[in-house]
């Protein structure tokens, strides 16, 4: 991958060249971004420059690259046991997919990658074993005789034994092995790791280049790129979601409407709370990330509508697909309850990817929702 296969962040592009080709090359960094922002493959566009740009054979090294096979790239990013892998789940285990799923979707999430693999349901992470197998890889001397390059796709999901068998490495690696962190979440990565990384931060992309980049590699008319660059918020990945339709968001959004139906009925109705405790098991049974992800998609729900109810239709871009009227439940989001309802929805979020119960907190966000609902806009 190269550095003008990349969409936007062209700032980025420069720094990274223009340092490395003068010799400054941190031996380890942190790319810092929002999902579908490109920070991946930024990292493997560096990494390919990095290990041919300063190589006898470029053309051979970048063949090795574009393939994801060069002998001195190494990833490491989450897993679990799923049908091939049955236990003791490492990246190496996983390469054939991962680089199946790569080439197909650069910019996409922990999520994607979860489901590519059959594992959707569960949690991915990068733990012990994977921190043991990364030492042993970069113990090794240079195939080539140049650079050795480590990226750790998703760093936040390394568990605290896995950063503290890291933590020497990434201090004092061996000669010319630079590692490359990728993280959504910096705070979720123990500071002892981000303090001997260099940060560099990336912003959400930009319209026009969005939009520019669906003409280009989705045959994708003007129109309906630069709407559809605006619904992204800055996201790549989010804009082949809206472009191909991903069949999880006619799901959510009827998870979401009989939520929201049976939340506003249940005030003072008991026997509605019955609904609302198998609705929270419902969910309860799907895996963490989609969890995570349906609450994220609640929280665009709610946005969406409180611009909706104080006549911002310029900012609304949500489509329902279930025949939901979007404007007949905007005037139930306003100034005084949309602060109340996100703290809980981030909260329910929170608490779900540190492994809690995932019943009682939806249960517990569901009956918090009844009394949002029915909260009145103070008047002015």
């Amino acid at each position: 991958m190269l550095f003008n296969q990349i969409i936007g962040q062209d700032h980025i592009k420069n720094h990274l060249r223009t340092s490395a080709e003068n010799g400054r090359i941190p031996h380890a960094q942190l790319f810092i971004g929002k999902e579908g922002s490109g920070t991946l493959p930024m990292a493997i566009a560096y990494a390919q420059f990095l290990l041919c740009h300063f190589s006898d054979s470029p053309e051979a090294c970048a063949l090795k690259c574009n393939k994801l096979q060069h002998p001195d790239l190494h990833f490491a990013f989450p897993v679990t046991t799923n049908e091939s892998v049955k236990k003791h789940p490492i990246s190496n285990l996983f390469l054939e997919d991962w680089r199946h799923f790569v080439k197909e979707q650069p910019y996409a999430s922990l999520f994607n990658w979860l489901r590519h693999i059959g594992v959707e349901n569960k949690q991915g992470n990068i733990g012990v074993e994977e921190a043991q197998d990364i030492v042993k890889k970069l113990q090794l001397k240079s195939y080539e005789g140049g650079f050795k390059v480590m990226i750790i796709w998703m760093a936040e999901k390394m568990n605290i034994a896995a950063a503290n068998k890291l933590l020497k490495l990434i201090e004092e690696p061996p000669q010319k092995t630079v590692f490359l962190l990728i993280t959504e979440n910096e705070e979720q990565i123990i500071n002892t790791i981000t303090s001997r990384c260099q940060a560099l931060h990336f912003p959400v992309l930009a319209e026009q280049d969005i939009s520019k980049a669906l003409v280009e590699h989705e045959q994708c008319t003007e129109n309906e790129a630069a709407k559809i660059a605006h619904q992204a918020e800055g996201n790549y990945n989010k804009a082949l979601h809206l472009m191909h339709h991903d069949d999880a968001d006619v799901v959510f959004e009827e998870w979401f409407v009989t939520w929201i139906r049976t939340a506003f009925k249940a005030k003072g109705n008991a026997s509605v709370v019955q609904q609302l405790i198998f609705w929270s098991d419902t969910i309860a049974k799907t895996g963490r990330e989609t969890q995570k992800r349906f609450l994220e998609y609640c929280l665009q729900f709610f946005r969406q509508a409180l611009l909706l109810n104080y006549q911002s239709e310029n900012l609304v871009f949500m489509e329902t697909k279930t025949g939901f009227d979007l404007s007949k439940f905007a005037p139930f989001v306003h100034a005084g309850n949309i602060l109340e309802i996100e703290k809980e929805l981030n909260d329910a979020i929170y608490h779900i990817e540190r492994n809690g119960n995932a019943k009682i907190i939806l249960l517990d966000l569901s009956m918090k929702l009844t009394r949002f609902l029915h909260k009145k806009e103070a008047s002015v």
